[in-house]
């Protein structure tokens, strides 16, 4: 069969993308372990992608960073509008929350390079900032409503709480270590049954 011009000229476009998509999957695997000085040899390799095609998309490290940033928000925001269907609204907001840890792991690997981005760029901090803050206030709000959590607490408490968690450990396992004290917090915010030590 005869290939038409316009599929000769789609396939390369879909397989950029895809390069792109692995490119980034890669790079939060070897950020969030290998701190800020993991290579992009290292992450083209985890990729299975050569250095070439990782420059052509992302011709300089802090390009990359803030790719994987802007994604890892986005991702999040999405799992924010996923999660209303699930049935328990404060559980909805832990499962969020905890999701959110692994984004500040990424955070954490990429944080010498990314400081110089988001000083570059204050537009992504703002952009960043509101997308968490909106998807944590929908959960929230949820979850008041429906009078499982307490509602003197705000978006910004949630996100300051959860980044501090996370910034204040630094050792090895600190992930683990986080995801219990982010357990002890969201039931801390319960009303009624189910708060920590009631029947």
């Amino acid at each position: 069969m005869e290939t038409k011009p316009q599929d000769r000229h789609r396939k390369p476009r879909a397989d950029a993308q895809r390069n792109r998509e692995r490119v980034l999957e890669a790079a939060k695997a070897v950020f969030s372990v290998g701190g800020a000085e993991a290579s992009l040899e290292a992450v083209a390799r985890q990729a299975g992608v050569g250095i070439g095609t990782l420059y052509r998309h992302f011709p300089t490290r802090e390009d990359l960073f803030e790719a994987v940033y802007r994604r890892e928000v986005e991702q999040l925001a999405e799992l924010a509008e996923e999660l209303k269907t699930e049935p328990s609204a404060v559980e909805a907001l832990r499962r969020w929350l905890r999701s959110t840890v692994q984004f500040v792991a990424t955070k954490k690997g990429m944080m010498a390079a990314l400081a110089i981005v988001m000083t570059a760029n204050s537009e992504l901090a703002a952009y960043s900032h509101g997308h968490l803050t909106r998807s944590i206030g929908a959960l929230l709000a949820r979850a008041v409503d429906a009078g499982e959590i307490r509602g003197d607490i705000s978006a910004d408490d949630v996100l300051r709480a959860l980044i501090g968690m996370c910034y204040m450990h630094d050792q090895t396992g600190w992930q683990q270590s986080v995801l219990r004290l982010l357990d002890v917090f969201v039931d801390g915010l319960k009303v009624g049954k189910g708060r920590v030590g009631e029947a």
